[in-house]
This record gives C-alpha cells, sequence and structure tokens, in this order.
C-alpha cells in the first residue's frame, strides 16, 4: 500500500538525533530517549498523538536503533482484554520505523511515495501486557535488501527485534519500495484525485469484532458466512491520519483483524500476522473481505487466511493466528 507524502516536509530533524559518540552515548540517558517524539513528518503523520517514535540512532550502514513508547491506553488501538497492548501496535510501530530511517537515513526524499510491500509480526503477549507507566521499546533494526535506481534508493528490508526492559517482546519487519512523485503520478492516472465516498454500509454489531462502537468498525455484513464488505469511514481519524488517494494498509489490517476476531470470538489476541500487499484497494469499488481457517501448529490458537478482493481481484493476503485467554503474570 501506498503512503503518498502530503504532509509538509520536516523542518530541521537532524537536531532531533541523539548524540553517538561511543558506546556510552548509545545507553546514556535511557530516560531521555522517551522525552519528546521525533517529527510527525518523518513518519508520515499528520497527528502528533499518533507518533510512536521517539528516537534513534545509527549502529552502523545498516544496523539502527530505535526509540518507541506505547500509552497505556489508547483512543483505537485496545486489546479485548484491556490489560494487553494491541498487538496492532507493532504492525504501526515498524510501519513507522520504516519511513523514518528510508527519510532520515537512506536519504529517501521527503516527497517519495512510500509502497509497503508486505508486513509481518509476532509477538509474545506477556511482554505486551499494560503495567503501571507507558510501555517503553528499544528496536533493534536491521536494512537489508537495498535495491537501487541509479543513485536513488527504490526498495528496502527492515526485520527489527521489540525489546521491553531488555526482554524480547516481538519482532516485526516489512518490505518497502520508495517511488518518485513524477512515476508515482503517471502509475496513479485518474486514481489520483480520488476521494472516498461519505456514504457507507452499515457496520457489523461492533462487538462481534472486538470493538465498542461502529465508528470504529470497518467490516460490513454481506448475509454469507465468513464475508464481508470493507467499510472505511475517511472521518476516522486514527485509520484516516491524513488525505489519500486510496485506502491505508492500516485499515485492510485492522479489517483482517476484525474478521479474524468475528471467526474466532474466543481469542482475545493476535499472537502473528503475515501480509502481502499486491494492488491497491481504491475508493470507488466494493472491496470484499473472506476468511478461512487453515491447519496451525500451535493446538492453543488458531490460524486464518485473510484475504481481500476488488475487482475480481485480490489485492492482500493476510495469515493471522490468534491466541485464546491469555494469562497475566502476578
Amino acid at each position: 500500500m501506498i503512503e503518498s507524502p502530503s504532509i509538509a516536509a520536516a523542518p530541521d530533524w537532524a537536531l532531533f538525533k541523539p548524540p553517538f559518540n561511543s558506546v556510552t552515548n548509545r545507553i546514556a540517558s535511557t530516560k531521555a530517549h522517551f522525552s519528546s517524539t521525533v517529527p510527525r513528518e518523518l513518519v508520515h503523520r499528520a497527528a502528533v498523538a499518533e507518533v510512536l517514535l521517539t528516537r534513534w540512532h545509527r549502529l552502523d550502514a545498516t544496523h539502527f536503533g530505535v526509540s518507541a513508547q506505547w500509552p497505556r491506553g489508547h483512543s483505537f488501538f485496545t486489546s479485548p482484554d484491556g490489560f494487553h497492548h494491541d498487538p496492532l501496535l507493532i504492525a504501526e510501530t515498524i510501519r513507522q520505523v520504516g519511513t523514518l530511517l528510508a527519510h532520515a537515513e537512506l536519504d529517501v526524499s521527503m516527497d517519495s511515495c512510500f509502497l509497503l510491500e508486505t508486513m509481518r509480526f509476532d509477538s509474545d503477549l506477556q511482554g505486551l501486557e499494560v503495567r503501571g507507566t507507558p510501555a517503553d521499546l528499544e528496536l533493534m533494526v536491521t536494512a537489508s535488501d537495498l535495491r537501487y535506481s541509479g543513485r536513488r534508493l527504490s526498495g528496502v528490508r527492515y526485520d527489527a527485534q521489540f525489546l521491553r526492559d531488555g526482554a524480547r517482546v516481538a519482532s516485526a519487519g516489512l518490505k518497502a519500495s520508495f517511488i518518485a512523485p513524477a512515476v508515482y503520478r503517471r502509475l496513479r492516472g485518474d486514481y489520483l484525485t480520488a476521494r472516498p465516498s461519505t456514504v457507507l454500509p452499515p457496520p457489523i454489531e461492533p462487538a462481534l469484532v472486538g470493538r465498542r462502537i461502529g465508528f470504529d468498525v470497518v467490516l460490513s455484513s454481506t448475509g454469507l458466512a465468513n464475508r464481508w464488505e470493507l467499510r472505511a469511514d475517511s472521518r476516522h481519524p486514527v485509520l484516516f491520519d491524513h488525505p489519500g488517494d486510496h485506502i491505508p494498509g492500516m485499515v485492510l489490517m485492522e479489517a483482517a483483524r476484525q474478521a479474524a476476531r468475528a471467526m474466532a470470538p474466543e481469542a482475545d489476541m493476535i499472537t502473528s500476522l503475515d501480509t502481502s500487499f499486491t494492488k491497491y484497494v481504491e475508493f470507488e469499488a466494493p472491496c470484499w473481505i473472506t476468511a478461512d481457517e487453515v491447519a496451525g501448529d500451535d493446538p492453543s490458537g488458531r490460524r486464518l487466511v485473510i484475504r481481500g478482493e476488488q475487482f475480481g481481484e485480490t489485492a492482500f493476503t493476510m495469515t493471522i493466528s490468534v491466541a485464546a485467554r491469555v494469562p497475566l503474570t502476578v
């Protein structure tokens, strides 16, 4: 999924980088790593409140340290039990890492378009417990498979380990391409000026997908088992943080999560997600979401494949593992 750079270029964001002269500097003043966010422009966010990253530094040519903080409560990213951080915060965090490092460290221009090709994560759910303070995370990030078009970086893969109090709580990765504005304009054609409709099909019952209000529901009933129509309300302040010309990837991941919840109502949490985006999901036509259960290795959970189809073609495929009740540590 493309993220168009509709936000103005950052100010002197280099001032936000920490001093990096030695190993001592890398680990000193740890509390200061979480005192402010990185500039919102670098993570393609309009709302400062939705910026999760707080600092970054380069370790060598392809390795980076990134700090992030998850709030104890969020208006949208919530878990069904309320005692754990929403695992989709992992996805949003690695997405923000992808744009941050591209612009700040890999010389990708601010007007380039970010094409998300794949994303994955897995988590240790006990490590995602909500505690007495926000979750301060240190990410160890590796950039690989750097691809160039001439001297311009055209693609990269990121892999990250998420550490909380020194313990691994998740891993994540994504593969992305970067497209020059002129190329993107040719690629999108008339779709470049597309805008979402304000007339939406009704949401399914929020409780069926772990939501409290219909505004947060992105699925509409088709009357068929395990098949829904995507409903994407562009007025949603988190899912549609800024205008674009197609449905954002985070909306599609939320649709997959809600489909998984509808399929497995006894499951509280996502433990892993692996997705491939193959087509843009356009505003102008229905997108159909289907879910199927497949065999998995974990007898305590379920494995589901969620697909999005538009114009008779597969737009994305996500494999999700879900777990039943997560025990809290005492």
